[in-house]
């Protein structure tokens, strides 16, 4: 049975924090299940690391379809949140008939989208529908050509207008925020302030959880590390590696040998 928000509140209340990993695949998400962890975020990074582009703007809500329907194939127990990508939301009409495309056609359990009092009114039409949804703010990749790729809410007037959007957004019925690139005493007051759980990334140590990309934290990519993230393991190198000896194996005709081939 998958993991509901109501389970995710007792949790919260009992004071547990909720780690949160991307999955974009059939395959990530059966093992984000085996490792546990009980929400997937089926996040429109995916258009830098599974598409290759240097932004999410790219993504669309087909590709978010595409995506999660693998994802909730692959898994049976995590509540998987997926992002509404850029211009999804821009008016209410778009966000309901778009939402209701991923939970209905693709099968999520929740949404995602950017913003704060500007998308309160959209969120609160989706909650009245019943489409949980999810906020994020600080860093909101959607708006990186407006606000550059830097830490949020760094200034005492931001940090304000920060935490009065997170106050909207739960007005509204968010059930949670992402609290991306912002200081982490800033997003300590935040979580102080909120009765919703807040999941930072790179926003320090005291939110209710953490999300972080899957290729990060596993260290996917050879040589770049985030300052907000840290590498569990390094297997890119691994994959490397074995890849290099499927190759040379082959060159050799060491592989596949008899055992590994069918006789008549």
């Amino acid at each position: 049975m998958r993991t509901s928000l109501q389970d995710l509140r007792r949790r919260y209340r009992d004071g547990e924090r909720l780690p949160m990993i991307t999955a974009y695949d059939y395959t990530s998400a059966q093992l984000v299940e085996r490792a546990g962890v009980p929400i997937i975020l089926v996040g429109d990074s995916l258009g830098m690391v599974m598409q290759g582009n240097d932004s999410t703007l790219p993504v669309t809500v087909t590709d978010m379809v595409y995506h999660t329907r693998a994802v909730v194939r692959g898994s049976k127990t995590p509540l998987v949140v997926t992002d509404l990508p850029f211009g999804a939301y821009a008016i209410a009409d778009d966000a309901v008939r778009n939402a209701t495309r991923l939970m209905a056609e693709a099968g999520c359990q929740s949404v995602k989208l950017e913003g704060g009092r500007a998308v309160a009114p959209i969120v609160r039409r989706l909650v009245e529908l019943g489409i949980p949804v999810m906020g994020h703010l600080g860093f909101t990749p959607q708006s990186v050509h407006q606000i550059g790729m830097r830490v949020q809410g760094k200034q005492v007037a931001a940090a304000k207008a920060l935490i009065e959007d997170a106050l909207a957004l739960q007005e509204a019925g968010a059930w949670g925020i992402v609290l991306e690139l912002i200081p982490a005493p800033l997003a300590a007051e935040v979580t102080r302030r909120l009765d919703i759980p807040t999941i930072g990334i790179g926003a320090g140590p005291d939110c209710s959880g953490e999300v972080q990309v899957w290729h990060d934290v596993l260290g996917l990519y050879e040589d770049f590390v985030p300052r907000h993230t840290k590498r569990f393991r390094t297997l890119g190198d691994e994959i490397v590696a074995g890849l290099g000896e499927y190759a040379e194996q082959v060159r050799s005709r060491e592989f596949p040998t008899a055992a590994n081939s069918a006789g008549m």
